[in-house]
C-alpha cells in the first residue's frame, strides 16, 4: 500500500447532472468519514452557495476550494477540450493531478472528455496501449466481478484484450484482495473456438499469458455467467462490456421493480416483508450504483474515477471513498512489472 500522512483527492465540483449541490455536499460527508484531505474544483461563489444553502458558514475542515471558471458541456468535443476548456474544473482538475498535487482525482462530467484528458494529462503506465473502464459488479458468490472494458475502447486487438486481462487482475489483487484472480474472456460459448477471430487471437494470448504463469486465465466466459461469479475478472472489448453491464444493471433494476410489486400484493406479503425487510434493504443496496461509487480508468498512472453522471451526494461520497482506495493501493508500478513480465516471456519466446 501506499504510505502517505494523508491523502488528497482533487474533486469536480462543476462534473455531473446534479452540480455542484451534489459533489459538494459527498465531499462534505466524505471529509466527515474518510481520513481524506479534498480539493473541491470549480467556481468558488457556487461551491460557497451550496454550503451556505445547507447552513454551513465555513468551509469544513479537510476541504479546500481550488477556483476554476470554466466547465466541460456534455456535448463538447472529447477531443479539444483540452486545449477549448482548459480552464475548466475537469481540466485543471486532471493538470493538479499529474502535478502532484493530488492522489486522485473523482469527477461525473464527460466520459470521453474525462477518458481523454487523463490520457493526455495523466497518462497511460508505461506499456499500455489503451486505457479501460473497469467496473467492479457484485456477484452471487458474494465477491466482485470487474468488466474490463465497459466502454471506453469500442474497436479492439487482440493485445489490447490481453492487456486488460493484466489490468484487470492486477486491479482485483490490488484494491479487492483476490489473490489469484481468475481471468475469463466474454465469448458466445466456453469452447476455444467460439467466437470471432478477435475472441479466437485474445484466447490465444491469455492462454499464453497464463501458461507462462502471468495470469490466472480460465477460458471463455458466457454473459449469464458473469453475474453469478464464474470469473473474478472479464475481459471484452468495449462495444462487447457495455451492453453487458448495462444488461446486468438493467436485470437488477427490473427484478427490483418485481419484488417490490410482489410485496405490495396483498396484507399476507406485506407481512412477509416485513420479516424479510433487513435482507431485501441489503440486495438493493449491493446493486445500487451509488453505493459503489464510479468506475476506474484502468491504465493510468494516477487513479481517475468516473462517476455516474446522475450522481447524488452518496454517490460522490462513496465515489471519493473508491479514489482514496485506489490511490493507497497505488497500482501502477505493478502493472508496469506485469507488462514488463510479459514482454521478457514474449521475448523469450522469440528467441
Amino acid at each position: 500500500m501506499k504510505e502517505v500522512e494523508q491523502l488528497k483527492i482533487i474533486l469536480d465540483a462543476m462534473g455531473g447532472d446534479n452540480a455542484p449541490e451534489a459533489p459538494v455536499l459527498g465531499a462534505v460527508e466524505a471529509a466527515k468519514t474518510f481520513d481524506v484531505e479534498i480539493t473541491l474544483v470549480g467556481r468558488g461563489e457556487e461551491i460557497l452557495e451550496v454550503l451556505k444553502k445547507h447552513n454551513i458558514d465555513n468551509l469544513p475542515e479537510k476541504l479546500e476550494i481550488a477556483h476554476a471558471e470554466d466547465v466541460v458541456d456534455m456535448h463538447d468535443d472529447p477531443g479539444s477540450v483540452i486545449h477549448k476548456r482548459k480552464n475548466s474544473s475537469m481540466v485543471m482538475g486532471l493538470k493538479m493531478l499529474a502535478e502532484g498535487q493530488g492522489d486522485a482525482f473523482v469527477s461525473a462530467g464527460s466520459t470521453g472528455a474525462l477518458l481523454t484528458g487523463a490520457t493526455l494529462i495523466v497518462k497511460r503506465v508505461k506499456g499500455i496501449r489503451r486505457a479501460a473502464m473497469g467496473p467492479a459488479m457484485p456477484n452471487k458468490a458474494g465477491g466482485k466481478t470487474v468488466i474490463v472494458d465497459c466502454g471506453a475502447n469500442a474497436e479492439c486487438t487482440p493485445e489490447f484484450l490481453l492487456q486488460f486481462g493484466l489490468v484487470g487482475a492486477v486491479y482485483a489483487k490490488k484494491q479487492l484482495g483476490i489473490e489469484n484472480p481468475r481471468v475469463g474472456l466474454l465469448n458466445i460459448g466456453t469452447e476455444d473456438s467460439k467466437g470471432t477471430q478477435l475472441q479466437k487471437d485474445a484466447y490465444a494470448l491469455l492462454k499464453d499469458a497464463d501458461e507462462k504463469g502471468l495470469i490466472r486465465f480460465v477460458g471463455n466466459v458466457e454473459g449469464r455467467d458473469v453475474p453469478l461469479g464464474a470469473v473474478d475478472v472479464v475481459v471484452c472489448d468495449g462495444f462487447s462490456g457495455n451492453v453487458l453491464l448495462k444488461s446486468i444493471e438493467g436485470t437488477a433494476m427490473f427484478m427490483g421493480s418485481l419484488m417490490k410489486k410482489m410485496f405490495k400484493k396483498n396484507l399476507l406479503s406485506k407481512l412477509g416483508y416485513l420479516l424479510c425487510a433487513s435482507g431485501v434493504k441489503d440486495l438493493m443496496k449491493m446493486l445500487d450504483y451509488r453505493e459503489i461509487g464510479g468506475t476506474p480508468f484502468l491504465g493510468i498512472k494516477k487513479p481517475v474515477i468516473k462517476a455516474h453522471g446522475s450522481s447524488d451526494a452518496l454517490a460522490f461520497r462513496n465515489a471519493i471513498r473508491q479514489a482514496a482506495d485506489a490511490a493507497a493501493a497505488d497500482m501502477a508500478k505493478d502493472l508496469e512489472r506485469s507488462l514488463q513480465a510479459w514482454n521478457q516471456a514474449k521475448e523469450s519466446g522469440n528467441d
